[in-house]
């Protein structure tokens, strides 16, 4: 038996950094859903994990992000080394620094693509520094701490923001602009605006224009965008709360529970009812 070490630094309950490290690979206890913005950074270890109902295979230094409401599982894992930071809104508003960070919608947020982040040796020490610099900080009990402890993680988000445009193609400004506007908008509304219009209108441009721009960087048809996000809202609601399905038809923004069921099982083939079961 592996022998365990996790060592945990809080502040306030409102940001956490806990580092693992174990003699031999083993597994570790994770939460099934997420309440909180979670960083996940493994440098040694292997595993198979269910984020969002979709299964991801990785081993050895790799990052991933969760935003609050993300589903978590463990299929498998081994891990040797790694280090988890947990922070809440009121420690880090991701929405109110994106200008700075530009980390929302493409670290945080983002549903839509795989969460991994994966650093070259040298993005890795520049990682490993800034980590080493905010485990010292919370050793420290000095004036200020809050905010020498939001630059460092806010340092790590930038460096890690630049890792994931250099490692996928993430084109740049007006090419992917209205693509982040447009997913950030669903994030926020799908519960009430289901139709491209009614994001079109807001966004001040044609449902036309947003289906080309979809279409020229090879994403999924906007709608496909809008009903896909909202299915996964469903799965959610439908695993991990005691909510009927009226009541989750209800807060997704159907008025026609039946309607609700019939959008659900055209998507994945089985019915909400069946889906809880079998899950």
């Amino acid at each position: 038996m592996a022998v365990q070490e996790i060592t945990k630094y809080t502040y306030k309950d409102i940001f956490t950094l806990s580092t693992v490290e174990f003699e031999k690979a083993c597994t570790i206890d994770h939460s099934v859903q997420q309440n909180a913005y979670s960083i996940y950074w493994i440098q040694e270890g292997k595993g198979t994990y269910n984020i969002d109902f979709e299964q991801f295979e990785f081993q050895d230094n790799v990052l991933f992000f969760l935003s609050p409401g993300q589903v978590f599982t463990v299929d498998s894992e081994q891990i040797k080394t790694a280090y988890k930071f947990t922070f809440v809104r009121d420690f880090y508003c991701i929405q109110t620094h994106d200008k700075e960070v530009a980390c929302n919608g493409i670290l945080f947020n983002n549903v839509y693509e795989t969460p991994f982040v994966k650093p070259c040796k040298k993005d890795t020490k520049k990682l490993q520094f800034i980590l080493e610099s905010l485990v010292d900080e919370f050793q420290q009990n000095e004036a200020a701490q809050y905010d020498m402890l939001q630059a460092y993680l806010k340092q790590f988000m930038i460096c890690a923001v630049r890792v994931q445009k250099e490692n996928h193609v993430i084109k740049e400004d007006t090419e992917t602009r209205l693509f982040k506007d447009f997913s950030v908008l669903v994030e926020q509304n799908f519960r009430n605006l289901h139709s491209v219009t009614d994001y079109a209108n807001r966004l001040g441009v044609s449902p036309k224009s947003i289906s080309k721009h979809f279409q020229k960087i090879g994403s999924k048809t906007p709608s496909d965008f809008i009903k896909n996000r909202i299915i996964l809202e469903a799965k959610r609601l439908l695993i991990y709360t005691n909510k009927n399905v009226k009541e989750i038809a209800f807060e997704l923004g159907f008025n026609d529970p039946a309607y609700f069921t019939r959008f659900f099982t055209k998507a994945i083939s089985k019915s909400p009812l069946q889906f809880k079961k079998e899950y």
